[in-house]
């Protein structure tokens, strides 16, 4: 009876240590890189209904709502060699504050001098279908499967605009060539930034909603709506690929 027991735990015994044996070792942190958002209106901060402000057509306006999608992000390492990170979409919007706040995985551990990424969704998205997540259809970002997805969005309200409502809407969009307004930006970053296991750092961004009405001048009473791919869209996309701009780095 006893020798049975025993015979019994040495194979349970075997079978554990053969399957732990058999499964990968845990590889540590994965390093990462995080991204934070802050949205301003030239030298304000972006205070949506609240705040008016001024355009560089000198109108008076309001916010109501912004939002803009980014993907396709790589970084330039120090050496000047191209690292495409894996594919990720989100949808930065600055009524939810956790969208602000971006994490890009998988990034190979090393010294990196700039920054590179998608104001969009990227032409393959715009025709793969039912999407989830930051591109389901449900987020109001996407117009129909011929037009595609919004790729970036303000609305808001100027005594400029000549309607009862005095309300603009500026909805950004288009990847067929002809009218794409898809725009890369790359950011070189203010100092070497070391990715590693143990030091995942946060890069600070700006987005000026200023940028959207220059250089190429937007005036209200020329601009009131846009709700399709066009001349109209891609002007106002010429401006706001400039919105960018790295202010630091913390660790």
């Amino acid at each position: 009876m006893i020798l049975r027991i025993f015979v019994s735990y040495a194979c349970w015994f075997l079978v554990v240590t053969t399957l732990f044996a058999g499964m990968p070792a845990d590889p540590g942190p994965v390093p990462s890189l995080q991204l934070s958002f802050t949205h301003v209106m030239g030298q304000q901060p972006l205070v949506r209904k609240q705040v008016t402000y001024t355009n560089a057509s000198g109108e008076a306006f309001t916010v109501s709502r912004f939002r803009y999608f980014l993907s396709n992000f790589s970084l330039e390492a120090a050496n000047g060699s191209v690292v495409t990170l894996p594919p990720a979409y989100f949808l930065v919007d600055d009524a939810i504050d956790s969208s602000k706040n971006i994490r890009l995985d998988s990034i190979p551990a090393g010294e990196y001098k700039s920054i590179r990424f998608l104001i969009g969704v990227d032409s393959i998205r715009n025709v793969s279908g039912v999407q989830t997540g930051a591109l389901a259809v449900e987020s109001g970002m996407f117009w129909t499967w011929n037009s595609g997805y919004i790729m970036a969005q303000i609305e808001g309200h100027s005594t400029a605009v000549n309607t009862p409502m005095q309300e603009f809407l500026f909805h950004c969009g288009g990847y067929k060539s002809k009218d794409g307004v898809l725009k890369y930006v790359t950011l070189p970053l203010p100092q070497p930034l070391t990715v590693s296991a143990d030091k995942q750092p946060r890069i600070n961004v700006t987005a000026d909603v200023e940028k959207w009405f220059l250089p190429d001048t937007v005036s209200f009473k020329k601009i009131t709506v846009i709700m399709a791919p066009g001349v109209k869209a891609r002007q106002v996309a010429g401006n706001y690929q400039h919105m960018f701009n790295i202010t630091g780095i913390s660790n």
